[in-house]
Formats: structure tokens, sequence, C-alpha cells
């Protein structure tokens, strides 16, 4: 009972409220969430240009900082640190406060955060495109950026866990256990991946060499999708769809179970990424049979968010953002179906190298991360500005539909070209020459890239839709304070 009374906290009454202490801290809510709108656009807008030009390679226009190889770390970090990131800080600092019926710890050191990890953004987008990068996937920005980056998660880590520390509630609600799984995986990490040693102000070498740099780096890699994009997100889903579907979860014992299974299983999945390479064989084993075991845990959650709608399935006719919501956890179910299958020796044989490995991140980065991030916007965002609703909810239905569509043409075009690559780069003669010549393969995957950069456009132009739907949506209005129940009259 106590779960679904947080899950659904009742309104407050105006004799609650005693001055600011008896209202929430929203304002690095509403600058986060504003913030992930903007980079949204600006993320995806650089992964149409980068899509355009494996197409079109001379739209790179001979200048450097415009080429394929600089620009694309600079798609993923925006899309993943910048968009994703902002999401996490500010639903993570709503959720938080809601379901602890209190205010921010150290509400000065959370605006802090907002403008620190602006400041990262920041230096990502000169860095990068000038080719100051450590080479490192999701981990590219060199050394002083990586300083700043752990300030400001040290700083994140102080507010999110002394919210917790200062709760009204004894219950931690389930969604804040994932939130502060992802807050400590993500320190861990980077700190441990990042270690370097820097020759001048914007160079460095990695602390480690060989098989033991990529072994560290993908232990990172691996776990940035599952404790950034994984369990971060799952806090989102244990929140916004029982609170949009206004249902309690389906089965808060399986949400437990859910933490624990996943949280174990993630951390030893990486080596999957290192098949048939010089990693010893038992490591690649160990991290397929992690990845297999990791189907069980990922599929327990998502039954979890679809069936909280039991009782409730008629919303989905009437309401868009319970749409981009449970949609979204039918590509969580796809990709971590997917992600366990391609992990299995023989199956990465054929996919690995290929455009299969895109198609299967982008389903999951495209479907699970995007879907999420913007049903949980849709809903917070009037909120935060004392309405019940979007300025339209014709242009969040016509956003969802085109960006499902977007996200149908990309990954099935990957898919298809991925499939078709390693099918020809495998495929020799009699006498063991090969068939195709590695040109060809790129050739007969020209076709698939222009589709590619289709669904692209579609994805982009439903998150344009989306932006300006949020303009409307605050233009003109006053941020609403949001008044703090008293704990005796929520759990009455």
């Amino acid at each position: 009972m106590a779960a679904t009374a947080v899950a659904n906290n009742p309104p407050a009454r105006p004799q609650d409220i005693a001055g600011t202490d008896g209202v929430y801290t929203d304002t690095v809510v509403r600058l986060f969430s504003l913030a992930a709108v903007l980079w949204g656009v600006v993320g995806m807008l650089v992964g149409v240009i980068i899509a355009s030009q494996l197409a079109w390679p001379e739209l790179n226009l001979g200048i450097p900082w415009l080429s394929y190889g600089r620009l694309r770390p600079l798609h993923t970090n925006a899309v993943i640190f910048a968009f994703g990131g902002c999401v996490l800080f500010a639903t993570s600092y709503h959720v938080a406060q809601r379901t602890c019926q209190t205010r921010l710890f150290a509400p000065k050191l959370a605006l802090f955060t907002f403008w620190g990890w602006q400041l990262v953004i920041l230096a990502a987008a000169v860095s990068l495109p000038l080719g100051m990068t450590q080479g490192k996937e999701y981990a590219e920005l060199e050394w002083p950026i990586d300083l700043l980056i752990a300030v400001v998660w040290v700083a994140y880590a102080i507010v999110f866990f002394g919210t917790l520390g200062i709760r009204k509630v004894r219950h931690i609600y389930v969604a804040n256990w994932f939130f502060g799984a992802f807050i400590l995986a993500v320190a861990v990490l980077h700190i441990v991946n990042s270690a370097a040693i820097p020759v001048s102000m914007w160079k460095s070498y990695s602390a480690y060499a060989g098989v033991q740099d990529a072994m560290i780096q993908w232990w990172y890699g691996h776990n940035a999708v599952g404790f950034f994009l994984t369990a971060g997100f799952l806090g989102l889903m244990y929140y916004y769809i029982p609170k949009q579907a206004e249902r309690p979860v389906y089965s808060y014992r399986l949400s437990i179970v859910h933490f624990w299974a996943l949280i174990f299983t993630y951390m030893w999945a990486g080596p999957h990424h290192l098949h048939y390479t010089a990693l010893p064989d038992w490591a690649q084993s160990v991290g397929m049979v992690f990845s297999l075991v990791l189907l069980a845990p990922s599929w327990g959650g998502m039954i979890n968010g679809i069936m909280t709608l039991s009782g409730a399935w008629h919303k989905l006719r009437d309401d868009p953002i319970l749409k981009f919501l449970i949609v979204s956890l039918s590509f969580y179910g796809m990709s971590t179906f997917e992600g366990p299958m391609m992990s299995i020796k023989t199956v990465n044989a054929l996919s690995h190298y290929t455009d299969w490995t895109v198609g299967h991140v982008h389903s999951g980065a495209l479907g699970w991360v995007g879907f999420i991030s913007m049903g949980a916007l849709y809903h917070l965002i009037p909120r935060l500005y004392g309405k019940t609703k979007m300025h339209s909810v014709p242009a969040i239905e016509l956003h969802f539909w085109i960006a499902t569509i977007g996200i149908v043409l990309y990954i099935a075009a990957m898919w298809i070209a991925g499939v078709m690559q390693g099918l020809m780069w495998r495929a020799v003669n009699p006498d063991g020459t090969l068939v195709y010549t590695f040109v060809e393969s790129v050739k007969a995957t020209f076709p698939y890239y222009v589709v590619r950069l289709l669904g692209g456009v579609l994805y982009l132009s439903g998150m344009l839709i989306m932006a300006w739907n949020v303009v409307m949506t605050v233009k003109g209005a006053r941020a609403q304070p949001v008044p703090i129940p008293r704990v005796a009259a929520a759990y009455a």
C-alpha cells in the first residue's frame, strides 16, 4: 500500500504550505527539462548530418571538423549525456522529492549540477569537432572535462542521496533504488575508465594498455548502456507509467527482484564486445553467459511495466503520452532480447562490425531511451508550469506516429544491411578467395543508408514538433510552486 501511495501522491491542501519549506524545489527540474529538449534537437540533428555523410561522403565539404570521425562522437555524447543526462537529472530530482515528501537537499548544489553539466556539454561540443579525443567509445572527452564530470557527479550524488536521507517517508520507492544504482555505478565506471596520464592541456594517454585497456573500456562502455541508459531510465518507468496510467505498479515484489537481478548481472556482460579478440577466451565466455542471463530480469521489468496497465488498457486509445511510455517498453524488451542473442559467439561472428550492431543500438536508444524520455517530459513539463496538459495533445499524437515510423525504417534498414554485410564478408570461393571485395559490400549498403537517413529525418521531425509544443506550453506561463503534502495526510 505504501508503494501505491508513493506512486500516486494526493494533492496538497493550502494549509499544508509553510513558506518555501512547504514547496518542492522545482527550479532545477524545470531547467534540466527544457535543456533536455534543446539538446535532444541538437544531438539528433548531428545524427542526421552524419547519416547523410555515410550515404554521400562529400557532404563533409572537405572541412576536417565536419568530418564523420569528428561529428560521430559529438552525436553520441549529445544524445546520451546531453539529452539523456538532462532527462535523468530532471526526473531523478523530481521523483526523489515526490516519493520522499521533501524538498531537495542542498538546492544551491543542485543548481551547480545544472550549470556544471551544461559546461561539460559545451566543452564537448567544442573539443570533439576540433579532434581532441581519447578515442574511447562513449568516453572520448579529454582529462580536464573528465575531472569536471567527476566533480558534477559527486555533487549530484550528494543532492540525491541527501534528499533520500531527509525523507519524511520511511519507505524508499523502487524508482529511487534504480536512480541510486545508476548514480553510484556511473561514478565508478567513469573514474576507473577515465584514469589517464596527461601530457598536455588537451592530450592524455590511458593509464592502461593493450587488452587490459580494451577490457576496462568495454566494462565501462556496456555498463554506460546498462546503468546510464537502462537502470536510470527504469527509474522513470517505475514512476511515470503508474502516474500517467493512474494505476499502481503491477507487482512491487517483481520490481525488487528486477532491481537486484539486473544490477548484479549487468556488470559482467561487457566482454561480449570483445569476442574473437586477444581477450582470454574464458572472459569472453563469461560475458556471453551473463548476457544471456540478463534476458530474465530485463523481460521481468518489461512485463511489470506493461502489466501496470491492467484494467486501464483503454487509456492507450486517447493518451499519446501513455503510448510513448508503453511502446518504449516494447522496444526495451526487443533490444534486451536482441542483445543477449548477439552476444552468442556464433551469432556475433556474423553481426560484429556490421550495421546490425548499429540497428540494435538504435532500437534501444531511439525506441527505449528516446520514447520513455519523451513520455516523461510530456507528463512533467506542463505540471512544472501549473498546467494539466501540453499546449497541443494532437501534436503529441503526431510526434508519436512520426517517430515510430522513423524508428521502424531506421532499424529495419540497419538489420537488413548488417546481415547482408556479414554474409558478404564471409562468402568465399572454392579456392578460398573472397567472393566480394569490401567496396562491393559498401556499394550494396547504399540504399539502406538512404532509408536509415529517412528514418532519422522523421525522428528528428518528431523532436522538432516536441520542441514547438514545449515552447508553446511554457510561453507566458508562470512556474507554479508545488506544495509538499503532509505525510500524515498522504499516508492516512
